[in-house]
C-alpha cells in the first residue's frame, strides 16, 4: 500500500478540522502558545516523541525501526496582525489577529503527516523529524531560532511547502534555483529642526527632506541594480508632524528590501544608506538608518527538487506540476537551505469559484481546503521515497 493512501475521507475531514481550529484561534509570532500546546497534545494520543527548545513551537522526532538518513519536514504555526474580514463560522475570535497566509493550513497537514507516520514506523528507515516552527512572519524569525537550538542537528535534507493563493487548487510548483526573496527591513530617522509653521526659513523641514528622500529611494532599484536583477526597495511608513501649524524636526520612515540574490542584497544595503545619508546632509539635516537583515533568498537544491518531482507528479499528475517564477516574498525556510540541501514547494489553493482568490495578507485571504489532502499526499510520498536512499 502506497502511503499517500492512508489520506482518506475520514482523515480530509480532521485536517479540515484542526485547520479551522487553528484558523479560529490564531497567534502572532513567538506567542503561539495555545497553538504549540494543541500540537503538543495531539502529538501525545499519537506516542510521538516531541521537544520544545523553544517557548514555542514543537519538533516531533518519529524513528523508525530500521537505520536510515534523517529528514525533516517543516511548517510555520504564527499568524498575522491583521483584523479577518471573512465571515465564516471558524473566522478568528482574536481581535486584530488572522491566519491570512496560509500556515493554520501548513500545520494542519503536517499534523496528518504525523498521525500516520505514526502508525508506519516499523516501515521506515531512519528518522523524520517535524518542525512545528513559530515566528515565520518576524525578521527575528522563528527558523534562526530553531536551527540555533539545534533542530537541524544530524539532518540530511529538508522539505518545505506553502499552500499558495497565486496558483489554482491541483497544481503544484517545483524549481531549483532562487524561488522567495530575501527579507530585511529598515527604519530611517531625519533629525532636523522644528519651528512654527509660519516661519520656515528658521527651521530645518524634517518631513519635507524626508519626503524628497522617498523619491529618492527610488532611483536604488531604477538607476543602482542590474536591470536583470529582480530586486525591490519600498517605503511603507512615513511619520512626521504633530500639529497643522508646526514643523516637524523629525521623520521616520520604515520600509523593506528584497533581492533574489546576495549580492543585490548587498547593494541595496549600501545604495540605502549612502543615498539617506548624503540626502540628509545635504539638506542640513542628520539621518540614522537601523537596517536589520532578515531572511536571505531561498535557494532551491537541484538534486532535492529532482528528488521529490516523482513524489509531486504522483500527487497531482505529471501535467499539473509546474514552474511558477520567483516571487519577491521573503519566506526564513531559506535559514535552513543554507544550511542542508533543501526543497520549498508551493501548493495551489486558488479556488475563485468559493472566493479563495485573495493574496496573502489580506483580510479575506482564504484556501480551498481540497489543497490540504494534496499537499499531504505529496509529503507522504516525498518521506517514502526518502526512507529508501538519499538524493544524489
Amino acid at each position: 500500500m502506497d502511503w499517500h493512501e492512508y489520506v482518506d475521507e475520514d482523515l480530509e475531514r480532521e485536517l479540515v478540522g484542526w485547520r479551522r481550529h487553528l484558523h479560529a484561534h490564531p497567534e502572532l509570532g513567538f506567542q503561539e502558545y495555545e497553538t504549540t500546546a494543541f500540537i503538543a497534545n495531539l502529538l501525545g494520543e499519537w506516542n510521538v516523541p516531541f521537544e520544545r527548545p523553544l517557548e514555542t513551537g514543537v519538533i516531533g522526532k518519529i524513528v523508525g525501526a530500521k537505520p536510515g538518513p534523517t529528514i525533516a519536514i517543516r511548517c510555520d504555526i504564527d499568524a498575522l496582525p491583521i483584523t479577518e474580514e471573512n465571515q465564516t463560522d471558524y473566522k478568528s475570535t482574536a481581535s486584530g489577529r488572522m491566519h491570512a497566509c496560509g500556515h493554520d493550513g501548513h500545520t494542519a497537514i503536517q499534523l496528518g503527516l504525523a498521525k500516520i507516520l505514526s502508525g508506519l514506523t516499523d516501515q521506515i528507515s531512519g528518522e523524520i523529524r517535524l518542525l512545528f516552527q513559530p515566528a515565520e512572519e518576524l525578521v527575528e524569525s522563528g527558523a534562526r531560532h530553531f536551527i540555533d537550538a539545534g533542530a537541524l542537528k544530524g539532518v540530511d535534507r529538508i522539505v518545505g511547502l506553502h499552500l499558495w493563493s497565486g496558483l489554482d487548487v491541483g497544481k503544484m510548483s517545483i524549481r531549483s534555483g532562487p524561488v522567495m526573496a530575501s527579507m530585511d527591513a529598515f527604519e530611517i530617522r531625519i533629525t532636523g529642526s522644528g519651528g512654527h509653521g509660519a516661519f520656515p526659513h528658521q527651521t530645518i523641514d524634517a518631513l519635507v527632506i524626508a519626503a524628497g528622500l522617498v523619491a529618492e529611494l527610488q532611483t536604488v532599484v531604477s538607476r543602482r541594480i542590474d536591470p536583470l536583477e529582480p530586486a525591490v526597495l519600498t517605503v511603507g511608513t512615513f511619520n512626521a508632524g504633530t500639529a497643522f501649524n508646526v514643523i516637524s524636526g523629525e521623520a521616520v520612515l520604515t520600509g523593506t528590501a528584497r533581492a533574489l540574490s546576495d549580492q543585490v542584497r548587498e547593494q541595496l544595503e549600501e545604495s540605502l544608506r549612502a543615498i539617506t545619508t548624503r540626502h540628509a546632509e545635504g539638506n542640513g539635516a542628520k539621518a540614522s538608518v537601523d537596517y536589520r537583515r532578515g531572511s536571505p533568498p531561498l535557494v532551491n537544491s537541484e538534486s532535492m527538487v529532482e528528488f521529490v518531482r516523482p513524489a509531486a507528479e504522483a500527487a497531482v499528475g505529471h501535467d499539473e506540476v509546474v514552474v511558477q517564477p520567483p516571487v519577491m516574498g521573503g519566506e526564513d525556510f531559506a535559514y535552513y537551505a543554507k544550511e542542508i540541501p533543501a526543497v520549498f514547494a508551493f501548493i495551489g489553493a486558488r479556488n475563485s469559484r468559493i472566493g479563495a482568490d485573495q493574496p496573502h495578507h489580506h483580510p479575506k485571504f482564504a484556501i480551498d481546503e481540497s489543497s490540504m489532502p494534496t499537499a499531504l499526499k505529496f509529503l507522504l510520498n516525498t518521506v517514502e521515497t526518502a526512507t529508501a536512499g538519499s538524493p544524489t
